[in-house]
């Protein structure tokens, strides 16, 4: 498919999305951008269009790359006694769900809460910081080096942060959270604030489509454990509570992130990175998800269909 072409069709959605405000670093980005990038594990090729290259924050999209590296350091079966995998029917940033339903642990990795406990079971490791072995992860199963952590965007969201502060007070309180709040927060915010490309997202997305192979280098990265859960709850909670809206109208395990990108895994066929920073009302990006769409149809990436 022509993705020059796609991207020119899809472009006018960005008119019904805006730019994340509450994170002050976010609100000053252009929302008229849209870059795609796909990775093809079945034959080692790649496409890129329109703004593929332009670095942005990854966000929420972290959360998948600290899940796969908590299920490799502490195992899988450690992570789902921490987390579960179900929907929450409530926005990503409220422990509502913990309180009506009296649950005693965080419904999903993909929720803040989640992720705030998943980057809490991070610990100091030869030296190195929970969030320099995230960041060295990252870069690798990125297959990028040049991904490092955007001072002004971290600062930004340690000044915006008390959401977040609540959901980790909370779950201390609640004694789920055990380690240091103060590190896991800084960890957590410090993730976010990757700066990232379609292609990293894409490399990213074509190792879990690959059942944990680096498809560029044939080396394993992650199991293929792993990479059958996180493709499973990138499914049923990647985007929040559109997820189940799109597994019907999409058909392929995806994680957003307020920065405006996605990753997706089309499990034996594609990586797929794409940016669009004018998101929709639970914080996805509107033309990016047209583009994902529009792509899933041309090439039949539907898990459910194909």
């Amino acid at each position: 498919m022509n993705l020059n072409d796609a991207i020119q069709e899809c472009w006018s959605k960005i008119d019904e999305g805006q730019v994340a405000t509450y994170i002050p670093a976010l609100a000053k980005v252009d929302p008229y951008q849209l870059g795609v990038y796909l990775f093809d594990v079945t034959n080692d090729k790649k496409a890129e269009a329109g703004a593929s290259q332009v670095r942005f924050a990854i966000e929420s999209v972290s959360k998948v790359i600290t899940l796969l590296y908590a299920i490799e350091r502490l195992g899988l079966s450690a992570v789902e006694e921490q987390v579960g995998t179900r929907q929450t029917g409530f926005p990503f940033d409220t422990i509502l769900n913990m309180e009506i339903t009296k649950e005693t642990h965080p419904l999903n990795a993909f929720i803040n809460s989640g992720a705030i406990l998943i980057s809490s079971l991070i610990e100091e490791q030869d030296g190195l910081s929970p969030f320099d072995q995230i960041l060295e992860f990252s870069r690798k199963i990125c297959n990028d080096p040049a991904i490092t952590l955007n001072e002004e965007i971290y600062q930004s969201e340690l000044r915006t942060g008390d959401m977040n502060r609540s959901l980790a007070y909370y779950l201390k309180a609640k004694e789920v959270l055990t380690n240091d709040v103060t590190l896991s927060l800084d960890t957590y915010f410090k993730q976010c604030s990757m700066m990232v490309t379609c292609q990293s997202l894409a490399n990213l997305g074509a190792v879990l489509a690959n059942d944990g192979i680096a498809p560029w280098n044939n080396e394993r990265i992650i199991s293929s454990e792993a990479a059958t859960y996180t493709k499973s709850v990138m499914m049923t909670t990647g985007l929040y509570n559109e997820s189940g809206t799109y597994s019907v109208r999409i058909g392929v395990p995806t994680k957003s992130g307020v920065g405006g990108g996605l990753v997706s895994a089309s499990p034996n066929h594609y990586g797929i990175g794409i940016f669009s920073p004018a998101l929709d009302h639970a914080g996805n990006s509107v033309a990016g998800l047209a583009l994902l769409e529009l792509i899933s149809k041309k090439l039949k990436l539907d898990v459910f269909r194909y």
